[in-house]
């Protein structure tokens, strides 16, 4: 076939188009990439003069202070040899040198720290995190040691301006002569300024080396009153008063616990104001829940669900709170041991001291077979079944507080069964948080060996029973010698003043109390052995001690239920519901089937029916978990998602028990018994 003429052409023009356009392309790019280093080489020539020009300031101002620190030694010496000035003053103007150049030195460090900080980024690789994080630390490290000199410095600078002023002062006293009144106040402030220097401490100073102490940086965030000039004056005022409140990088608030003046009395205006929320809030509550034939408590909790952070978040010292609430157990348990006896007690105290135990130790058992079919970690599942088994002391105790209890002959009374397990249980509290950091390090694997772990905790368990019968000895001496006396010394001196009275029994729980703990024994135990030690002096000491502490316990109680409802999240609930309602309802049933399953074995025969009523009161989950699982939580026993998980299983559980015990009631008390009871 015969190609035309044009055709070749044509044919070698379109073979060449391809080489042609990448020509092209490989020109312009070249041409762009000449353009590039030309601009850059002519970028380089400014930066280059900078670079030199800031080295050349550098050394310039390195020469200078040079100078100045000589001038500055001259200065010093030149004072020293001055025959016209006094030691005193002499050692304040040396002083003011030597801040003078402290500040010249830290500037030049500063410096010098930015340029070893660049250089050590740039040799760094900007895809290792940690590296990164490493070198952000440092430099959070430098800072917060920055910091800690410029506060340094500026006290010194405020001393030595106080110093400069009270000069001052004291030359224009000494060219005018000074009224008697004058003298009077120049006195007075002198004795002011050294009762200051006496009663002064150098907290700041003196724990900053501190080992174990970390520089941190807080926010200080004044009061929200600012929207009229009064409000702001009252703002200025308190905050040189030092009541703002203080926040760290974790966010965790701060109050003032201890000022630098103790001279100017002060007060913690948002406790104050908590506390008569709380109250205020307390009354339609505890109404409300009486109304539908609840117990008041639960209206308190309510209160503190309202205010807490999971409702209007109005609380502001919710630690405080939660401290000033820990009396109202105190005072409940006191009260609980006036109607517990030690007659009682010797009755059931095999009872009291089998049950809890075999109960803890069933609850374990299950929770390490559900563990093991969930593969979760023994240390975990263990902390969790030990922390579940636990009831509720104050709980219970509201609920037999005040109830007539009428006794077979022979049988044994289910208050005093209940009571006495709840003891142990408080007991076995104690010494769960003893082994808390043992249960730590079998999480983290530190443990070398097995059998020293063992070792271990069987130490922990001897020096907790040598702990118990010491603290059981002293109650014995105690009931011989002290308490019959004592009490009769403060009846004869509070005739007519019930204060006296008031004072000595409170006086006397935190004495049992203080004994208990130093013991390493719970707080707890001391406040009830504290009552059960009055209520053997006979039914009318026990009646008019309790017409005189119920006030107290039943205010101090509100602040407690409220403080637990600080704690409920019920969003969270909501969000799962299903979830936690099958995990109460578990927890509930197998409490209640593992304790009426312990007493049938322990209890005499005649005495089966109350096996039901006392399962029933320890069908619950004790409030103290919420203590334990925030420990567990900041060791690292237990994770977010499992705190959380308790907290409500535990809440839940509280809200349940009412009803059970109401059933329990109906079924197992006689009429009478169970009308005073309710």
């Amino acid at each position: 076939m015969r190609m035309p003429s044009g055709q070749p052409l044509c044919w070698a023009l379109l073979l060449g188009l391809p080489w042609l356009a990448g020509t092209a392309e490989h020109e312009e790019m070249a041409r762009h990439v000449i353009k590039l280093h030309r601009g850059k080489a002519a970028a380089m020539a400014p930066r280059r003069q900078w670079l030199l020009g800031g080295c050349r300031r550098l050394s310039s101002l390195l020469h200078q202070k040079s100078v100045v620190l000589d001038k500055l030694r001259n200065a010093v010496r030149a004072v020293e040899r001055d025959p016209r000035l006094s030691e005193e003053e002499k050692l304040f103007q040396v002083h003011t040198f030597e801040i003078f150049q402290k500040e010249l030195n830290e500037s030049e460090n500063s410096v010098f720290q930015a340029i070893h900080g660049l250089q050590r980024a740039l040799q760094g690789d900007y895809k290792d995190v940690v590296n990164m994080k490493e070198s952000s630390r440092q430099r959070l490290e430098a800072l917060r040691e920055a910091a800690i000199k410029e506060e340094t410095e500026y006290v010194e600078l405020v001393a030595v301006e106080k110093h400069q002023v009270e000069a001052l002062k004291n030359m224009q006293h000494r060219n005018q002569s000074l009224s008697m009144l004058d003298e009077i106040l120049e006195d007075v402030r002198r004795a002011a300024d050294r009762l200051e220097e006496e009663i002064g401490e150098h907290a700041f100073d003196d724990n900053k080396s501190v080992r174990g102490v970390n520089f941190e940086a807080v926010l200080r965030v004044e009061e929200d009153e600012a929207s009229s000039k009064q409000n702001m004056t009252r703002r200025d005022t308190q905050g040189d008063l030092g009541l703002s409140m203080l926040i760290d990088s974790q966010n965790n608030q701060y109050v003032l616990t201890k000022p630098r003046d103790s001279t100017i009395p002060r007060a913690d205006h948002h406790l104050i104001k908590d506390i008569v929320t709380i109250v205020m809030l307390s009354l339609p509550c505890g109404w409300l829940c009486t109304a539908v034939g609840l117990p008041s408590m639960f209206g308190h909790v309510i209160c503190g669900v309202l205010l807490g952070p999971s409702g209007l978040n109005s609380i502001k010292s919710i630690v405080q709170v939660e401290t000033l609430g820990e009396f109202g157990v105190f005072f409940t348990l006191f009260l609980v041991g006036l109607e517990f006896s030690p007659e009682k007690l010797r009755k059931v105290w095999k009872i009291s001291l089998q049950g809890p135990s075999y109960m803890m130790l069933l609850m374990i058992g299950c929770g390490l077979l559900w563990g093991h079919l969930l593969h979760i970690g023994p240390t975990q599942t263990v902390f969790i079944s030990a922390c579940l088994s636990l009831s509720s002391t104050p709980l219970v105790s509201r609920f037999l507080v005040g109830s007539a209890r009428t006794e077979k002959e022979g049988d044994i009374d289910y208050s005093s069964v209940l009571l006495g397990m709840l003891v142990a249980q408080d007991v076995q509290l104690g010494l769960f948080m003893a082994l808390m950091p043992t249960l730590l390090q079998a999480g983290a694997g530190t443990s070398s060996s097995i059998v020293m772990e063992m070792l271990r905790v069987l130490l922990l368990m001897g020096q907790t029973l040598f702990s118990l019968a010491a603290v059981f000895l002293l109650c014995l001496l105690v009931k011989m010698y002290l308490v019959g006396p004592y009490y009769r010394k403060l009846h004869a001196e509070g005739k007519g003043n019930k204060e006296i009275l008031i004072l000595g029994i409170s006086a006397f729980i935190f004495l049992m109390l203080t004994v208990t703990e130093l013991l390493d024994v719970s707080m707890e135990l001391g406040c009830f052995l504290a009552g059960a030690l009055i209520s053997s002096q006979g039914h009318v000491v026990t009646e008019e001690t309790a017409a005189y502490m119920e006030p107290i316990r039943d205010f101090l109680a509100i602040i407690f239920f409220s403080s637990i409802g600080l704690h409920v999240f019920p969003t969270f609930v909501v969000y799962e519901l299903a979830v936690l309602a099958f995990l109460t309802l578990s927890v509930v049933a197998m409490k209640f089937v593992l304790a009426a399953l312990v007493l049938t074995l322990i209890l005499p025969r005649n005495s089966q029916y109350i096996k039901w009523i006392v399962s029933a009161g320890l069908a619950q989950v004790s409030e103290f978990s919420f203590v334990l699982g925030s420990r567990a939580r900041r060791a690292g026993i237990i994770s977010r998602e499992v705190y959380l998980l308790i907290l409500s299983v535990t809440t839940l559980s509280l809200l349940l028990a009412p009803v059970l015990w109401r059933a329990a009631l109906l079924k197992c008390v006689p009429r009478p018994e169970r009308r005073s009871s309710l």
